[in-house]
């Protein structure tokens, strides 16, 4: 057989590319992106948003780092992820079906929880702030279920690669427009004269209005087909026998505990570091306009090339080549803080960091949420299994990184960005590991994968 002349295998590739280009305008693919919007919107509100309100506030560094905390719900979201699989919404889900009416549930209550969060004051009542941003998070991780559950019982096979990295796309973009977007607008508000003790406010009304783009996607989108259930079994009956088959299920295959480990451990050092991002670049001399400047623009398009990057990754490499890849860069972005805090206030520098920051950090999440999907078993388990693996990686950001503040404000901000950087290396010790034992072989995976190993 003759190889084929340049002609064809350029013509080839084309045609290859503009495949994987169509596969984005497909509904599923569609609702899947704007879906994720919705989800990585309220992150940053009880995240990076909230420490920079609290920072302008007078609260300690200490307390800052503490109020990860109010991220537990994150981290538990698997205990009752359950009852998202068996029991559906009053009234919602008979009119649009079960994941579609827990949708609209939870983005509603999300509109909700952020205005009463805008409504408080870090400094004079943070308790009340404390509260407001852990029913944002609860209310946040329960949308999480079911998108994540939606996403993968709604894409076909074909349309997992694409999937995924538009949802990762999309959750970063929403990410960076409660972060960053929110952040610029109060500098605006602040500018144009309005009163400073309500421009953190009316960030917040903005950002609870946003949620409509969650709503609407869920209203326009269809349901996903509904996977066999015991019709006669008690409400309660049918969310223990949904937990207890979602966990034997995935703590009877080999390696179980090892897997666990490597997903609380992997994202730990971009968490790590994710905590106190933007307290670092307010602390060390920038104005938040600069700051939020910056993200939401050279920011924002590097987190979309990150997006769809990390899904080509994932579509044209191996599972596991892709996961050697995302480590490797995550640990390379955190140094690049590192000289940040040397150099000091530089412009064009922090522009390189924050693009640097935002391009592998999406492509990270994009092939981390292809092995998650990769791991989950039966399609009636979806939301459980997966939530309980996000749980995990949730750790990380909440429990593990919570004592960030103390870190920094021990270490200096330099050494601080070595140690973050330093925590990735467990993670890559353990893929290592699972490699070595063929973990990679046995899953399954959604898109047209390479070989697994």
């Amino acid at each position: 057989m003759r190889p084929p002349a340049p002609g064809e295998a350029a013509t080839g590739w084309w045609a290859r590319m503009l495949a994987g280009l169509k596969v984005y305008g497909q509904p599923g693919v569609l609702s899947v992106m704007f879906l994720g919007f919705s989800s990585g919107l309220p992150l940053a509100l009880t995240g990076t948003t909230l420490s920079v309100w609290m920072t302008e506030a007078g609260v300690s560094l200490g307390s800052i780092g503490l109020f990860s905390l109010v991220g537990v719900p994150y981290t538990l979201k698997f205990l009752w992820a359950p009852l998202v699989d068996a029991l559906d919404v009053p009234l919602l889900s008979r009119l649009f079906g079960r994941r579609r009416g827990w949708l609209l549930a939870t983005q509603l209550a999300l509109m909700a929880a952020i205005l009463f969060l805008g409504f408080q004051d870090p400094l004079s009542a943070p308790l009340l702030v404390a509260l407001g941003a852990l029913v944002v998070a609860t209310v946040s991780a329960t949308q999480d279920i079911v998108v994540d559950a939606y996403r993968v019982e709604r894409l076909a096979g074909n349309e997992q690669a694409a999937g995924m990295a538009g949802y990762v796309a999309a959750y970063r973009v929403g990410m960076l427009v409660s972060g960053a977007g929110i952040i610029a607008l109060v500098a605006y508000f602040e500018v144009a004269g309005v009163p400073r003790a309500s421009v953190w406010l009316w960030g917040y009304v903005v950002a609870g209005a946003l949620m409509l783009v969650g709503i609407l996607t869920t209203l326009l989108s269809r349901e996903p087909e509904a996977p066999a259930r015991e019709t006669d079994a008690g409400a309660l009956s049918r969310v223990v026998s949904t937990a207890v088959g979602a966990f034997s299920e995935f703590l009877s295959r080999e390696q179980a505990a090892t897997i666990l480990l490597f997903v609380l451990l992997f994202k730990f050092c971009d968490a790590f570091a994710g905590v106190l991002t933007a307290p670092f670049v307010i602390a060390i001399g920038f104005d938040k306009a600069t700051y939020a400047g910056i993200v939401k623009g050279v920011g924002f398009f590097a987190a979309l090339a990150g997006g769809f990057a990390g899904g080509y990754i994932a579509r044209e490499l191996s599972l596991v080549k892709s996961l050697w890849i995302a480590g490797i860069l995550q640990i390379l972005s955190n140094l690049a803080f590192t000289l940040q805090a040397v150099v000091g206030v530089n412009v064009p520098l922090l522009t390189a960091t924050i693009v640097v920051e935002n391009f592998t950090g999406a492509i990270g999440t994009v092939i981390f949420v292809a092995y998650l999907s990769a791991l989950c078993g039966a399609r009636a388990h979806t939301a459980t299994q997966y939530a309980l693996l996000t749980a995990l990686t949730a750790v990380g950001r909440t429990f593990l990184a919570s004592g960030g503040g103390f870190v920094a404000e021990a270490t200096g901000w330099p050494v601080f960005f070595v140690i973050t950087a330093v925590a990735g290396l467990p993670g890559l010790a353990l893929l290592a590991f699972l490699q070595a034992r063929g973990h990679f072989r046995t899953l399954r995976s959604g898109a047209p994968p390479a070989a697994a190993d």
